[in-house]
Parts: structure tokens; sequence; C-alpha cells
């Protein structure tokens, strides 16, 4: 049985009031901007990508942003290059915690602003410095990415997700304005997979979930990642991590052994640690997708 299959029907929904007004308002500013930046997770980029988002950028320039570098494998990293690339798109990878590949994006936003002043100056009218919009799902690391841009703190940033409740212009430089926007998702999330791998990644609020129904759909991702990309993986990482061996288990059962072996019986908590230590790189680095189609789930 799938992993859709198992968790079919409960598909996690999340679509709070100041996303909505923030989404209506994002579309209003869109007309005043140049260049798209568009942020996504590392471990998920297809399920991070927002279904509404080629509407959104139409003809403008568009900058991929993959970011939380620091969390798969510079193999893993290769092989979406690679999946990008054959699909006429070219990703920046980051780390904006850690200030990785800022300066590329920076160039980027600038370069995609190359035309647009060349073509007021064709005009008789003066430069200006290009407006891009940072936009993503909620804690992909938007607003660490424009902290990084500007060289300081001045967009509250946190691990979670929800933080960014208002649009904001930030100038960056006397060439570039940034546009910090909060996290926008659908207004349903219809693929079960990507709701499952948002969840899991924390890229969308706690009050959606449930969280033994995400942590056993995440044992299950991984026991279907060893079978078939066992080479993208660290060696056994909840074997290595809790000592209970998952690939004999359903994600369900697993959780309840490891409740047993570790936390007196409580699922629960048993649930809460597993989320927690994936999200920490705890386990290792370990992908939620990999580039086969549309990800292996």
């Amino acid at each position: 049985m799938s992993i859709t299959q198992n968790y079919k029907l409960n598909l996690i929904q999340w679509y709070p009031g100041h996303i909505a007004k923030a989404e209506k308002n994002l579309k209003e500013q869109l007309k005043r901007v140049d260049v798209v930046l568009e942020v996504r997770d590392a471990r998920i980029p297809l399920a991070t990508n927002h279904p509404q988002m080629n509407d959104w950028v139409g003809t403008k320039a568009r900058v991929l942003v993959i970011n939380r570098l620091d969390v798969i494998s510079p193999q893993v990293r290769s092989l979406w290059v690679e999946w990008f690339k054959n699909r006429g798109e070219v990703p920046y990878f980051t780390n904006a915690q850690h200030g990785q590949g800022i300066t590329a994006i920076a160039k980027a936003a600038q370069t995609a602003g190359i035309e647009l002043n060349q073509r007021r100056k064709e005009r008789g009218m003066l430069p200006r410095p290009v407006r891009a919009v940072v936009i993503g799902f909620p804690n992909v690391g938007k607003s660490a990415l424009i902290n990084r841009l500007l060289g300081k703190r001045v967009v509250e940033s946190a691990a979670r997700p929800g933080v960014t409740r208002q649009l904001r212009w930030v100038r960056i430089s006397d060439q570039l304005q940034l546009l910090d926007a909060p996290g926008v998702i659908p207004s349903r999330i219809e693929d079960q997979r990507d709701a499952i791998k948002l969840a899991i990644c924390d890229d969308i609020g706690e009050a959606s979930y449930d969280n033994q129904l995400i942590a056993s759909a995440f044992v299950d991702i991984i026991n279907e990642l060893q079978e078939t990309h066992s080479n993208l993986l660290p060696p056994h990482p909840l074997l290595t991590r809790y000592g209970v061996d998952s690939i004999i288990h359903t994600g369900e059962a697993y959780l309840r052994v490891l409740a047993e072996h570790r936390y007196t019986g409580d699922v629960e908590r048993a649930a809460r640690q597993m989320i927690t230590d994936f999200r920490k790189g705890l386990l290792g680095t370990i992908p939620l997708e990999v580039p086969k189609n549309k990800g292996i789930i």
C-alpha cells in the first residue's frame, strides 16, 4: 500500500486568515515588481512549488532559490541541478542562515533588472533600483535570505512557519529593493503527499496536522528511500539514532515499537522527538524528494 493510500483520509489543510489577506495584498504589489525570487525547501523542492507561481511571475524575471543547502547531500544537490537544467531552469542553492550562496542571488536579481533600466534609458527616464519580491511557503527561509542580502537583521526570522505577517519593502542597496511577503500556501492542498512532506519539514502550521500521523508517514518515506535510493541516505538513519530498525515495520508499527523501546510507551513523545530530530538534522541529510518525475512518494 502506498503512502498516499495510507494517509489519504487525513488531508492536511492550513490556511490562516493572515495568509489569505497577505496573498491578496501580494497580488496588488506584484504590479510594481520586476523580479520574483521564489524560495523553496531543498528537502522538498517540488512540494514547495506553489501551484500559482507561474501566474504570479507571468513575464517577469524569476530567480529560483533552493534554500537549506546544508540539509541535503552534495550528491542530491547535483541531481537537482541536472533535473532543473533539463527543464530550462537554473536553481541557486543557498543556506540563508549561514550566508552561503547569497552573493549569487543578489547578482542574479540585479542582472534581471538590466533590461528594465535599459528600457527606461531608451525612453529618456532615469534608472531606478530593481524591485524584487521574495515568495515561498512558510518557513522556507525568505526572511533569513533578506537579512543576509542586507547584511543585518531587519526582518523577523525564526524556525517556525507564520512569523512574517505583513508585506514590507526593504532597501538592500541603490540597485535593489526587496518585498518581504508572508509565506503563501494554496487555499487547499490537493496532493496528500505534498501536504505530508510540508508538515514533516515544518513548512506548514503545526495546528494543521497530527504528530503521530506525520511521524508514521516519515518512517514510511525512509523505508521507501532505503529500498529505492539507499545511496542517497545516511546508513540506516533510524536504527543508528534510536537503536530500532525501521525497514521491518510500517511507520505506524515502528512508532509504537520505538515508544516502548525509548519512551516508556509514550507514542506522542516518540513522534515529536523523531520529527524534531529530523528537522534539526540529527538523523543526517535526508531528502524527502529526489529527481524522479514528481518525487518519490
